[in-house]
């Protein structure tokens, strides 16, 4: 049996109520730690979380997340928190609360030190979630425990006599440097200087977090707006120079022109180097609007990236810059997923499954008109589009070949089949596929071998090739649904790109499996990977391109500048 270390202060009353309200089914979810100052709610929350994190413990007890003491209260870097410490995104309370209603897991969050209405409200959201429990410190009359005291919750008031043993209680606050100073309560920090990018990507988290959240817009230059847009990523345990690069991929163009240049300069040293960014409201070239899926442009829209919203277009953007250069039309419908066929055919899978092609950039066949009405019946092209159209899906990828290259499509079953150059048809995954990606591999100098890479929401990324059976292992697995997957034949050799829903984008080169792991913030609805090693990812307010390796490594001068 695990034994149980003794709580401070002679707390083992409070501390065994704790452990008994946790393993109570029936009990009300959220569990009110309350007193004055210095009667050790701290001290009992600080055991709480040590005992319910220790490997080997009971899952009834395992604590799950908890949020630093800060001496700025702030909802969204409380959100933030939770979400990353639980593997899941969310951008506000409306996102986080659903989230967690779908997981359904059984979840233990603990929030020390709530002192106002705001966070108060969110403690109350979430305790509606079943599955998800509540341990709440608060001191008595402050205007959270007012609010939280009356929501029917189990409340431990830590003045009471019944909730610890005297002589020990004594004995601890005798050891106490002083009364004001209690383990765990926070104390303010040093100002910032909020206009200061660099400044900033230093500071405490939900301090900066806290004063631009009351912040009018531009008061900043943008930077705020900036700082609360990435969110999520924001809060995590980081070096400044990936805070600097989450921040400039965030950056809009209407942002004060001098924030660019430090954030730029700040981000050198990190794992990525960043191209450009288009985000909403920005004019000069134009946000291509919300994402929902990318690809890559082959044949006469080479150079470009396809990006499809939920509002039914489909719009051309340039790989180098960034700028607009056209639009589709494929009709009235949400694309899910998009791909380019070697001749510049789009395939785009609507919301219902079924596939839509459009091949106005296709060039035009050779010869007479009279030429061509003399091949008799349908080419190649037609019979593989004709195919498509027969079946639904939940995903779409090409790559050339000999030929008319291979279309892979992948189904709510965890099936995928391949058509075109090579067919076949193999089981992935359990549950539906969310992803894929095609490569024509070259071998021998000559011939080219199709791979087919799969992403489900299964959590895993599956190789296939059509006519061979599928890799026994994953080529990656996280605790989380892939989200959007893209391959390429790069400079270094075959890579991958893969956005995953616990909000991190990687760049994987596939033959040394070495990763590079970017996280914008926000839930990445999209990736695509450039034949150059380029990598964009697609979100509901922006579209950012990145390039791994440092600036230095990316630039003889070092020297990058917002197109």
């Amino acid at each position: 049996m695990m034994r149980w270390d003794r709580p401070a202060g002679g707390r083992e009353p409070a501390a065994a109520a704790l452990l008994g309200w946790l393993s109570d089914a029936q009990a009300p979810r959220l569990c009110l730690v309350s007193g004055s100052a210095g009667c050790g709610k701290s001290a009992l929350l600080a055991w709480l979380v040590h005992h319910g994190s220790r490997p080997g413990g009971l899952a009834e007890r395992t604590v799950h997340a908890v949020v630093p003491p800060s001496p700025d209260e702030s909802v969204l870097a409380t959100v933030w928190s939770v979400a990353d410490q639980l593997g899941v995104v969310a951008r506000a309370p409306w996102e986080l609360v659903p989230v967690l209603a779908a997981d359904g897991r059984r979840t233990v969050i603990v929030l020390p030190d709530v002192r106002g209405e705001a966070v108060a409200e969110l403690v109350l959201a979430l305790a509606d979630v079943p599955g998800v429990r509540l341990v709440v410190e608060s001191r008595s009359g402050s205007p959270a425990h007012r609010l939280l005291s009356e929501s029917g919750c189990a409340e431990l008031d830590l003045d009471l006599e019944q909730w610890r043993d005297e002589r020990r209680f004594a004995q601890w606050q005798a050891s106490q440097s002083s009364p004001h100073e209690v383990a765990g309560v926070s104390r303010p920090g040093p100002a910032v200087d909020l206009c200061d990018p660099v400044a900033v990507c230093r500071a405490d988290v939900s301090t900066v977090t806290a004063a631009y959240e009351r912040a009018r817009k531009g008061e900043y230059g943008g930077l705020g707006e900036a700082w609360l847009r990435a969110g999520q990523s924001l809060c995590r345990d980081q070096e400044p120079a990936s805070r600097a690069l989450t921040l400039l991929a965030a950056l809009g163009d209407g942002a004060d022109p001098r924030l660019a240049s430090a954030l730029s300069e700040a981000a050198a040293a990190s794992a990525w180097c960043w191209e450009w960014s288009r985000v909403s409201g920005d004019l000069a070239p134009p946000w291509p609007g919300p994402v929902s899926a990318l690809a890559v442009g082959e044949g006469p829209l080479a150079g470009t990236v396809l990006v499809t919203g939920p509002s039914g277009s489909v719009r051309m953007v340039r790989v180098d810059d960034g700028g607009a250069r056209g639009r589709i039309a494929v009709g009235g419908f949400a694309p899910q997923s998009v791909s380019v066929m070697a001749d510049g055919t789009v395939l785009v899978v609507d919301d219902a499954g079924r596939v839509h092609a459009d091949g106005s950039w296709v060039a035009r066949p050779t010869g007479s008109g009279i030429a061509r009405l003399l091949i008799e019946g349908p080419t190649g092209r037609e019979v593989l589009l004709t195919a498509l159209r027969d079946r639904l899906g939940t995903a779409i990828a090409c790559a050339a070949g000999p030929d008319l290259g291979i279309v892979a499509f992948g189904d709510a079953m965890g099936e995928v089949r391949a058509f075109g150059d090579w067919e076949g048809t193999a089981v992935l995954h359990r549950g539906r596929v969310n992803a894929l990606a095609a490569l024509g591999m070259p071998v021998d100098g000559e011939r080219v071998v199709p791979l087919v890479y799969s992403g489900g929401a299964d959590g895993t990324i599956r190789a296939w090739s059509p006519g061979h059976a599928a890799m026994a292992a994953p080529v990656a697995e996280r605790d989380s649904a892939v989200m959007s997957i893209d391959a390429a034949m790069t400079p270094s050799g075959p890579a991958l790109a893969v956005a995953w829903g616990d909000g991190a984008v990687e760049w994987i080169e596939v033959d040394s499996g070495a990763r590079r792991t970017f996280r914008p913030g926000p839930p990445v609805r999209a990736v695509a990977l450039a034949p150059d090693g380029r990598l964009l990812a697609g979100m509901d307010e922006y579209l950012v391109c990145l390039a791994p390796g440092s600036r230095a490594q990316q630039t003889p001068d070092g020297v990058r500048r917002r197109p």
